[in-house]
């Protein structure tokens, strides 16, 4: 059982290992050639519940941006505030939705969808209310998106906005991790990626034949799943760069960690076994990806299991039974190779070396949301509050 154990174990670390290492030799994205010409329409759909103090900056960002013959939709979801006001003041379309049971973002994102297929436009991007976009990002997800006729997905970074702790630079880290360099190297084999829940491009008619209405903790996630198995699956584009902010208080930073990271654990023993099995029946190397990376459980975890998984079968080798030990080891090293050359490409702006000292801490300071997992998992889509953009 424990040799099992290890084995199993080894999947996401050698997974997460070349990830990094393809990223850390793939080369800078090429220029677009798809650049010619007028590009296609586009409709962004902007979900946004109680957003007034960040919505005015990302709808002015996305204004910018669109041509005439584009749309701009902002559904405010059950919002209690001036979120409306402001998306009309600035010239968006503007749906209002009002629901006690059916809430979260996949919701917000279906009755928006609804509304626009009385218009349709050639692509549909979906943007978050408290991100900006960089120069031409829409331009190029939208180009890319009808050129390879498939869902993109483009490079969501998420930064700290004052002054950060250790632990909130080592919080940055991972996310530029999972959202940079692991989409990065398996872009770079010319495999998939997930969907992160902004910034993601898709055909029309794609797109229309999935749902979008969900409440699931990583609806984001879920679609990219359907949409891979249905053989689109989501292209990354590093080089259009969506930013947002980690929230300021310190409890929403936790309650939004505890979204994304118990429903992702969630997604795995949902969605894993469907898309192995799925891969058996028809195998196509983009399913096969597609669970191979949701089976890298988030860093932290990661890094807890491998290092157990030593402690417990350091006995047994000790006792003349080497073989899970030795395959705990290696699973260990992996990953610690990985984490370093991470850091190396990555990270060095956000952590010295000094910093990685406290890893340990970092991972410990984790360990009782993990826990809540096991006792008292979340399961309801619940919105952090970001404070004030304008502090």
């Amino acid at each position: 059982m424990l040799l099992l154990a290890a084995l199993t174990l080894t999947i996401p670390c050698l997974v997460f290992a070349a990830q990094v290492v393809a990223a850390a030799v793939s080369r800078a994205p090429r220029p677009a050639t798809e650049d010619d010409g007028q590009r296609p329409s586009v409709a962004v759909l902007v979900p946004a519940h109680n957003e007034s103090g960040g919505l005015a900056a990302t709808l002015q960002c996305l204004k910018a941006q669109l041509l005439p013959q584009d749309r701009l939709l902002v559904v405010a979801d059950n919002c209690s505030d001036d979120t409306a006001a402001i998306a009309r003041s600035l010239g968006a379309e503007v749906l209002e939705r009002q629901h006690d049971t059916l809430r979260g973002k996949g919701y917000a994102l279906d009755f928006g969808f609804q509304h626009l297929k009385s218009s349709p436009r050639d692509v549909l991007l979906i943007v978050d209310a408290d991100c900006t976009l960089a120069p031409a990002a829409i331009d190029t997800l939208v180009r890319r998106t009808i050129l390879r006729q498939r869902p993109t997905q483009a490079l969501y970074l998420m930064r700290h906005r004052h002054a950060a702790s250790v632990k909130q630079r080592f919080s940055e880290f991972a996310w530029r991790v999972k959202n940079h360099v692991r989409p990065k190297g398996f872009a770079a084999l010319g495999l998939p990626c997930q969907l992160m829940g902004t910034g993601m491009g898709f055909p029309w008619q794609q797109i229309e034949q999935h749902s979008l209405a969900s409440g699931h903790l990583v609806e984001d996630m879920q679609l990219g799943i359907a949409l891979a198995a249905a053989g689109t699956p989501p292209l990354f584009v590093e080089d259009a760069l969506v930013l947002s902010e980690f929230p300021v208080d310190e409890a929403a930073q936790a309650k939004q960690r505890t979204r994304w990271e118990h429903g992702h654990l969630s997604l795995i023993l949902q969605a894993l076994p469907a898309l192995l099995l799925g891969f058996l029946r028809r195998p196509r190397s983009a399913t096969l990806a597609m669970g191979l990376d949701l089976s890298v459980p988030p860093i932290t975890l990661l890094t807890l299991l491998a290092v157990a998984m030593l402690v417990i079968t350091m006995p047994m080798a000790l006792l003349g039974y080497p073989t899970a030990f030795m395959v705990s080891l290696l699973s260990a090293v992996a990953l610690g190779s990985a984490l370093l050359t991470a850091w190396w490409c990555q990270g060095r702006d956000l952590l010295s070396a000094k910093d990685i000292g406290q890893a340990l801490g970092y991972v410990l300071w984790k360990l009782p949301l993990y826990a809540k997992f096991l006792t008292a998992r979340q399961v309801e889509w619940v919105r952090s509050k970001r404070g004030d953009k304008h502090d």
